[in-house]
């Protein structure tokens, strides 16, 4: 019979691994260190561009700077830089958005103070200083109601509703105001102007249009051109002039100009309409 016992093993002993030596663990520290250190300023390096950004955010978000932007554009006589103070003072607003339509009073009409799209952000903003988006627009749609785009199918004005269609500001403004360069300059774009953007998204009626008002850059920015305007989370003062492509550029002061229809912008010429 096969003996199937276990062998004894006969190698040679197992041996203890040798401890390291003070200088063996000291060395390894220091190269963990080194190697940290390492990663952080190769981090430091990429990251470096994005700094100004990030800085930029924490001073967007700073209620000194805006408050500061906002008492520097109301002492000032100009009704461009009024209208952007208007503009700001609505970002401390918490806005609903909201396109439905209201039954609204007229003049002075408004939705309720909690609701509202980028052009109640613009009328509310002109309003402040005394200027009714809503009854000069109906005015002139009620004088002139086939020089204004025909996207919704109407045989007439609608008090309600006209001022808060993005088209139908771009026509006014464009008979009433300045029309201006829709270049990716900075140089051409002044505190107060108004401004529309083609988006690439939204439906036929509204065109994807949206719209909203140039301001000051907060803090140590405030020599750039930002932008107030409520494209779905309320009013906010966010770098994003060139963001989308710009539809239209306009600077209407009434209280400056006088309010008939400019002849360098003939009444029924083109206007995009599209967002």
């Amino acid at each position: 019979m096969l003996n199937l016992q276990p062998i004894e093993y006969v190698g040679k002993s197992p041996r203890q691994q040798p401890r390291k030596r003070k200088s063996q663990k000291s060395s390894g520290f220091f190269g963990g260190w080194f190697l940290l250190l390492l990663v952080i300023a190769i981090g430091f390096f990429f990251l470096r561009p994005i700094i100004p950004f990030l800085q930029s955010q924490r001073a967007q978000a700073s209620t000194v700077n805006k408050n500061k932007a906002i008492d520097e554009l109301q002492a000032s006589e100009e009704f461009s830089k009024k209208l952007a103070a208007a503009a700001l003072e609505r970002t401390r607003k918490k806005v609903e958005y909201d396109p439905a339509y209201y039954d609204l009073p007229y003049p002075g009409g408004d939705l309720p103070s909690h609701k509202g799209v980028c052009t109640d952000l613009v009328v509310r903003s002109y309003r402040a200083l005394g200027v009714d988006l809503q009854q000069l627009v109906h005015e002139d749609m009620s004088a002139h109601f086939r020089l204004y785009p025909q996207l919704w199918e109407r045989k007439g004005p609608d008090r309600n509703i006209d001022h808060r269609r993005v088209p139908n500001l771009q026509r006014y403004f464009s008979r009433f105001g300045k029309v201006l360069e829709k270049s990716h300059s900075l140089d051409d774009y002044q505190i107060g102007d108004v401004v529309t953007w083609k988006l690439p998204y939204g439906g036929a009626e509204q065109a994807g249009s949206h719209i909203g008002i140039v301001v000051p850059g907060p803090g140590a920015r405030s020599n750039e051109k930002w932008v107030v305007h409520n494209i779905g989370s309320g009013p906010e003062w966010e770098d994003k002039l060139f963001d989308y492509e710009i539809a239209g550029h306009f600077r209407f002061a009434p209280l400056r100009q006088p309010m008939t229809a400019s002849t360098d912008n003939k009444a029924g010429a083109p206007l995009s309409t599209s967002p």
